[in-house]
């Protein structure tokens, strides 16, 4: 899937994006790095502001994941600070470490700018939403949550999915109030082949 807004070649980045991430937790670890691809584009583009999430899994489990919503910083800066943030500094793991780095697998989320979302109230959004394609961005006097649509594969049902955003968010799964904002997003991702 392409983002609306992303450079036609974004395509050929995957490789690359991927690289850039498994070798900047290589080097925290120690660890040997993998060649990186480097497609024409690669100077030009990388050095664009990009908005990515890593997300690190351990046999088929969730291990990581942490990213940026905005692009404010080169893409090749942003996918390497989330990749090591995702590896050392989620808050809901420990960090990884050299004997399960092995059995980590990486995908790259490039997001698209969100872009509002507005609703009546929750059943609108919930009959608008588009499963499988929307990653959505939820917003409530300081309290932000989202999930990427990813997400989506394990939380298929509109109402489980964003019942689910707002508990991420540290509210009640039944919360809604008019100050509520959305905002969704779409992303073009890649995956480290799982051996």
């Amino acid at each position: 899937m392409v983002p609306p807004d992303s450079a036609p070649g974004d395509a050929r980045l995957g490789p690359t994006l991927l690289a850039l991430a498994r070798n900047a937790i290589a080097r925290e670890l120690g660890q040997p790095e993998q060649p990186e691809p480097r497609p024409p584009e690669r100077p030009a583009r990388l050095a664009q502001p990009g908005a990515t999430f890593v997300t690190l899994t351990r046999r088929g489990q969730l291990r990581g994941c942490i990213g940026s919503l905005e692009a404010y910083r080169p893409l090749a800066e942003d996918v390497a600070v989330n990749a090591r943030a995702a590896a050392f500094r989620d808050p809901r793991f420990d960090p990884v470490d050299a004997t399960e780095y092995p059995d980590i697998a990486l995908e790259v989320s490039l997001l698209s700018a969100p872009e509002p979302f507005p609703v009546r109230d929750e059943g609108d959004a919930l009959a608008r939403l588009r499963p499988g394609e929307d990653g959505l961005v939820f917003t409530f006097q300081g309290r932000r949550a989202t999930f990427l649509p990813q997400v989506w594969e394990s939380l298929p049902d509109p109402e489980t999915f964003l019942t689910q955003l707002k508990r991420k968010a540290g509210l009640p799964g039944d919360f809604w109030d008019p100050e509520v904002r959305l905002e969704r997003y779409r992303v073009q991702h890649w995956q480290e082949s799982q051996s």
